[in-house]
């Protein structure tokens, strides 16, 4: 994350689906130039657990184009409660629910689909809504596809122009086989504004980041990281690799293997692997490019099978507007998806991956201009004793609109030393256990500096185990990740 000259380190930071509903019309929608010939089409489809659920409904165009739109629909039960909504401005009052588009998806040309989600609460049953409206016209239909007549109709019935869109049966994975957090939450997926398991549920992953691969492997050892996963109950392992600093760009064979090595170390363990392409100077990821996107090539290709890898495309982007970022995402994200088309992929923010609060900016310059790709996620990093009540307000506010994930965060002051604060790490990690963000703290090592877990000269022994080898910031993240996991299957 920060630079490290000394080596030190310098932080710039200021269930189961269980429905599917498809519903299709001949209706007119509004439109800016002329009136819709054919109508639209709505598909709806919910992942639920009790008392609560995800829900995504795709949106399609089949008549002239449209701007500006409004979707309605009402709730057959009245215990159903929008409680976050993405991709839309959504309201609820009683049972009826609007979703309004934003600036990137409010225009609809013909054929063309946008989806957009929520995750709810509910009481009593959870049925699915039964009608839509687009810009005030109904888009109705059944609830299934009727089965085909057995009676031809008469020569007067016109065949229908377009068919209903079909959702195929959902189909939900067995139960876990083992205990590890990557045997029971197996490949995960993005879903509204949550990291979400195998079986659609939202999870919370809690874990460590190593520090850089070239000043601090004899960290990274067969003992070290049975500790990790033994001992801290570490549910993932961030690895940073830097990119300058006597990093990647030096030997990108050597620290390719580095990076593949530890992901099947973290594998054998059942731990997530969070690949951190770590670049903080120079601040423009469109520096390092074409190092990334050859990176990503090779580790994408090399581990696309395994269900454990989580890709982190650019560290802390800084000195550079979110435009400059989204366009290095859109460039990077198609090498990694050519190879893996399953895997979280995760975005840094303006301003270090503050959401750009640390520029005086904030979290809506992504709300409205998102990442155009499927399965992301987007960063965020702080340091407790220095980022407090306005950076969680932001985050508080995000998390409502964007899925974001904590890839590196410290105890300590934003140079990455200093004392811990104690109550501004609780109170970070306490919005980050109630909103379901995962997170990953700086640094398991044994650097000479407050957000180092190990005390100095640990990782030269090579014995890891207990307390006793452990810094005031190490035994603080310890007790917290090692407390139980809430990862729901069904």
């Amino acid at each position: 994350m920060f630079s490290i000259p000394r080596p030190s380190r310098r932080h710039l930071l200021a269930g189961g689906a269980v429905g599917a509903l498809a519903l299709a019309a001949v209706a007119v929608l509004p439109s800016p130039n002329a009136m819709a010939a054919t109508g639209c089409a709505v598909t709806y489809t919910i992942s639920s657990w009790p008392g609560g659920f995800t829900a995504s409904v795709a949106v399609r165009n089949l008549g002239d184009p449209v701007s500006n739109w409004t979707l309605g629909f009402t709730f057959p039960d009245g215990g159903q409660r929008v409680v976050q909504g993405w991709s839309a401005t959504w309201q609820q009052s009683g049972s009826a629910v609007t979703a309004r588009s934003l600036d990137y998806n409010g225009t609809l040309g013909t054929g063309a689909s946008t989806t957009i989600g929520f995750n709810g609460s509910w009481t009593g049953s959870n049925p699915n809504p039964t009608s839509f409206t687009l810009n005030g016209t109904v888009c109705t239909g059944g609830t299934s596809t009727p089965p085909p007549a057995t009676t031809p109709p008469p020569a007067t019935t016109p065949p229908p122009t377009t068919p209903p869109p079909t959702t195929p049966p959902p189909t939900t994975p067995p139960p876990p086989t083992g205990t590890t957090p990557v045997a029971i939450n197996g490949q995960l997926q993005v879903c509204g504004v949550n990291l979400c398991n195998q079986y659609g549920r939202p999870i919370q992953l809690r874990g460590m980041s190593t520090h850089g691969l070239q000043w601090f492997a004899n960290c990274y050892t067969d003992a070290s990281l049975d500790v990790l996963a033994n001992e801290w109950r570490s549910d993932l392992l961030r690895v940073s690799m830097y990119v300058q600093e006597q990093g990647y760009e030096t030997n990108p064979a050597g620290f390719t293997a580095q990076v593949n090595t530890l992901v099947d170390k973290a594998e054998a363990r059942g731990m997530y692997a969070l690949i951190d392409f770590h670049t903080l100077t120079p601040g423009d990821p469109m520096y390092n490019l074409d190092r990334a996107k050859t990176f990503f090539a090779t580790v994408s290709a090399r581990n696309a099978a395994k269900k454990n890898v989580i890709y982190e495309i650019t560290n802390e982007p800084n000195g550079v507007s979110w435009s400059t970022i989204r366009t290095y995402a859109e460039q990077v994200i198609p090498v990694i998806r050519a190879n893996d088309p399953d895997a979280v992929i995760i975005v840094g923010t303006r301003g270090w991956s503050s959401l750009g609060v640390s520029d005086g900016a904030n979290s809506d310059e992504i709300v409205n201009n998102p990442v155009r790709a499927q399965n992301i996620m987007y960063t965020f990093h702080f340091y407790a004793a220095s980022h407090r009540d306005n950076y969680r307000n932001e985050v508080q506010r995000a998390a409502s609109r964007l899925p974001l994930f904590v890839t590196e965060f410290g105890t300590v002051t934003y140079t990455g030393d200093g004392a811990v604060d104690t109550a501004s790490s609780n109170a970070w990690l306490d919005l980050l256990d109630r909103l379901k963000i995962s997170y990953a703290n700086w640094t398991f090592s044994d650097a000479p500096e407050g957000s180092a877990a190990l005390r100095p000269g640990t990782c030269a022994s090579g014995s890891f185990s207990g307390t006793s080898v452990l810094t005031e910031s190490g035994a603080y993240m310890r007790d917290r990740i090692r407390t139980a996991d809430n990862f729901p299957t069904s």
